[in-house]
């Protein structure tokens, strides 16, 4: 392979030249580039990035650190993220930490020793103290989901003014009793969105009942079903249950089918989040949706500009209610 000492022989230029042909940081002649350009196609030559990023103490790697590869509501996001980064030359590692404290100090360490540039955080769980001390020094961006008063820079959506929304929206088709499946009311999102649904119930002078609410242990299809199934063992049944991930909505429909019980005639179900998925179900899921490809791709250019200095603001993006089958009567 050739390497830059050839390159500069074969154009008969210096590898300062060659250097600044590369890199662009310099004026160069149009007659110089022409020569320099040509010997690298000749030579075949491709430049070391490595090397290059160690010159430039810079690793051109963003960290993008999620829960579980399992959950659907990430993939947009990282689409997102991905297009941004190679879009501005850099790279992206998707880290897994699955509540594993090991490989969450293995990714925060990659930071530490400049292996990687800065962090798209995407995982409610880790661990927020190591975040924030980490932030202090490092570029690091909160996505989808926040900490309150971390000062970690975010985007998101206004989980409980949506909620409030998407039960209003029940509320006016009719519906009196109203039940909700949540997540783990340590995640500030779970818990914006069980206050966004009591707010519209408070309006209604609707009932709140405890007999109703059921809480999950994870956000996959089959804490859904299994969710569903302690609501249904209440006699007293709602005829609409606001659920706050479309894995668990799912998950709960399928629950309801294998009970005989209709959707939306007997019981109207809405989610959060507008997965692909959630247009895919028998019937099709009303659903908030969030932009999720635009909120990975305005966080990963959040944390490019922290890395180069600029400041962030945190951001509230926009949300929509999709209404689907699964409420319409």
């Amino acid at each position: 392979m050739a390497n830059i000492h050839q390159v500069a022989k074969q154009a008969g230029v210096s590898i300062a030249t060659v250097s600044r042909v590369l890199n662009n940081t310099s004026k160069v002649s149009e007659k110089t580039r022409h020569k320099v350009e040509k010997a690298i196609r000749e030579l075949n030559y491709a430049p070391s990035m490595l090397g290059r990023n160690l010159r430039n103490s810079e690793s051109r790697l963003l960290l993008v650190l999620i829960h579980t590869f399992s959950n659907p509501y990430y993939t947009e996001i990282i689409n997102g993220i991905e297009d941004y980064a190679i879009e501005n030359n850099y790279n992206i590692l998707l880290c897994e930490t699955d509540d594993n404290l090991q490989r969450e100090d293995i990714f925060l360490h990659m930071v530490r020793n400049k292996l990687a540039d800065g962090i798209i955080s995407m995982n409610p769980t880790v661990h927020v103290d190591k975040l924030k001390e980490l932030s202090e020094s490092h570029s690091i961006v909160l996505c989808s989901d926040y900490y309150e008063d971390a000062n970690i820079p975010y985007i998101a959506i206004d989980n409980t003014e949506a909620a409030y929304r998407a039960v209003k929206y029940l509320i006016t088709m009719g519906n009196k009793k109203i039940g909700l499946i949540n997540f783990n009311e340590n995640l500030l999102y779970a818990k914006q969105r069980r206050i966004g649904f009591e707010k519209a119930l408070n309006e209604f002078q609707l009932p709140i009942c405890d007999e109703w609410i059921h809480y999950t242990d994870g956000l996959s299809f089959q804490d859904g079903v299994e969710a569903m199934r302690r609501m249904l063992r209440s006699k007293n049944r709602p005829t609409a249950v606001f659920i706050i991930s479309d894995t668990l909505a799912i998950g709960a429909i399928k629950e309801l089918h294998a009970q005989g019980i209709k959707v939306p005639q007997e019981m109207a179900i809405i989610g959060f989040d507008n997965i692909a998925f959630s247009s895919m179900t028998t019937p099709a899921l009303t659903t908030v949706s969030q932009p999720k490809y635009q909120m990975g791709y305005r966080s990963a250019k959040m944390v490019i500009d922290r890395i180069q200095g600029l400041p962030v603001e945190n951001v509230i993006m926009d949300y929509e209610l999709i209404i689907r089958e699964s409420t319409l009567g």
